[in-house]
């Protein structure tokens, strides 16, 4: 996984990127794996560059709420690069996966040598910053069919006509993805299925046709 392809690091040039690169090691974990719990100390941040991933928070009661789904070219961690915070979030690896761990000392040794990659960077945190005010917007004003057909949208890539969400997402999945219980999912998966929306097979989804905003 080359780093121009990481959003966070658009702007870099090349020789900046190896730079990055060289002073990095590249980690393996097998399915199930935890990655980083939140709360221990955070030093550097993480690549993925192959397999599934997820970021989550959990409660004192074990209730569980997923932050975000990770394939190759996205990236967590990216707040140990810039303070001594604890992690804010845990990370499992879902399948088997490689992940680059690029150390704060890296990072910060690239700013001293290219002051001007600062500015690069924060900027590509600003546009991620903007991405989660709308995942909160949605939790906050979308009810949960709406909340359900964005998380489809963002994760089916366009084949043949359809939307392939080329995973498996279980029903409890989705309502920590959503904030909503597994009940309440069920019952707008068979809406969505009964209407033609989705297809759900075992290990994918099919979205058959743009689904509404609310049900």
């Amino acid at each position: 996984m080359y780093l121009d392809r990481v959003d966070l690091f658009d702007g870099l040039s090349d020789e900046q990127a190896e730079v990055l690169k060289s002073r990095s090691r590249v980690r393996n974990f097998a399915p199930n794996t935890i990655v980083v719990n939140e709360g221990d100390d955070g030093s550097s941040l993480f690549v993925v560059q192959s397999g599934a991933l997820k970021a989550y928070l959990t409660d004192n009661i074990g209730r569980e709420v997923t932050l975000s789904l990770l394939d190759p070219g996205d990236y967590f961690g990216e707040l140990a690069l810039l303070d001594d915070a604890p992690r804010s979030a845990s990370v499992i690896a879902l399948t088997r996966s490689e992940v680059l761990q690029i150390p704060r000392v890296a990072f910060l040794a690239l700013i001293e040598a290219h002051p001007a990659c600062m500015q690069i960077v924060v900027r590509n945190l600003v546009g991620r910053i903007r991405n989660l005010t709308e995942s909160v917007r949605s939790l906050a004003l979308v009810d949960v069919f709406g909340r359900i057909a964005r998380v489809f949208e963002s994760l089916a890539v366009e084949t043949d006509g359809v939307g392939i969400i080329d995973r498996r997402l279980t029903q409890q999945d989705l309502a920590n993805m959503v904030g909503a219980s597994r009940e309440m999912v069920n019952r707008i998966l068979r809406d969505m299925v009964s209407g033609g929306y989705v297809e759900i097979e075992p290990h994918r989804i099919i979205v058959r046709k743009k689904l509404p905003r609310h049900w």
